[in-house]
Formats: structure tokens, C-alpha cells, sequence
């Protein structure tokens, strides 16, 4: 699929690409650091039909949205002939008690037998993440392991 950058002269750089329906999806990076989420009208794709300002923050938790569940799909794929395994995205919570401490704190593979293959952060994947990766709210787990042992893991991270 391919991405057009055009560059807006005084505003910023338009990132898009042109979805199956048509309509052009994308963003505006803005000089000043803003980014807004927009999407062509369908009958004309230099026009906007919407057009949302993003703080970094909802940026990161949209980026999150999108790439994890490929990501875990992809997983999912590689393990089909592996019966009792699945893979799972689990997120960090605002309330969680790991947030802002380490992976290791967790004891998650001691304690489930459940193993984190990945956390996406702010659209970026950091694969096989170690003991000393710090959990931050807004996180996304990709777990693999048994049903049972994502169930223990999801409420160890959100009860401890």
C-alpha cells in the first residue's frame, strides 16, 4: 500500500493513503507538534470530510488500537497448529498496580506460565521486552499462553 507524503507549506506534513472505499485516510503532523487524524470526502479526495485534532497521548492510544491486534493476529497465525495456545493483547491501566514499575515486578512467567512476547507503546513495538522495561498506562501486552494463564495474567495486572 502506498503512503503520499505532501508537504503543507507553513502548516506541517500530510501523511495518507487511499482506503478500499475510496475515501483517503491519514494525518497531519503540524510544525507545532499536533496532529490531527483526517479523512477525504468520498467524492473528493483533497477535501476533508473530518478532521480530528490528536493530543500525543490520543495519538499513541489510536497507533496502540490499530498495530496491536495485527500484531496479535500475526501470532495467532504462527501457533494455529498448537492447540491449547493463544495469543492475547492485555492493556495497562491507569489503576494497574505495575504501572510505572518493571516487567520483572510482575513475576507474570513465574506466577501464569504465560510469556510477553511484545508491548506496543505509542504506535512502536519493543519485542521481548526484559525485566528491567518499565509498564506505563496506556500499554499493550501481547501474551501468549494458555487461556487460563491470560486469564490469571489480565487480573494480575489490573489487581495485582
Amino acid at each position: 500500500m502506498n503512503v503520499d507524503v505532501t508537504a503543507l507549506p507553513g502548516i506541517g506534513v500530510r501523511k495518507d493513503f487511499e482506503a478500499r472505499s475510496g475515501r483517503r485516510i491519514g494525518v497531519v503532523a503540524h510544525r507545532d507538534g499536533g496532529i490531527d487524524l483526517i479523512i477525504s470526502k468520498a467524492d473528493d479526495p483533497d477535501a476533508c470530510a473530518v478532521q480530528v485534532p490528536l493530543t500525543t497521548d490520543e495519538a499513541a492510544v489510536l497507533a496502540n488500537l490499530l498495530g496491536a491486534p495485527q500484531l496479535v493476529e500475526k501470532l495467532n497465525a504462527e501457533h494455529r497448529d498448537m492447540p491449547g495456545i493463544v495469543t492475547r493483547q492485555l492493556p495497562i491501566g491507569e489503576s494497574s498496580p505495575y504501572q510505572g514499575r518493571a516487567l520483572g515486578e510482575t513475576r507474570m512467567r513465574t506466577r501464569t506460565k504465560a510469556s510477553i512476547v511484545a508491548v506496543m507503546r505509542a504506535g512502536q513495538v519493543s519485542p521481548s521486552p526484559g525485566p528491567d522495561f518499565v509498564l506505563a498506562a496506556g500499554d499493550l501486552l501481547v501474551m501468549v499462553g494458555t487461556p487460563n494463564g491470560l486469564d490469571a495474567a489480565l487480573e494480575i495486572l489490573t489487581d495485582g
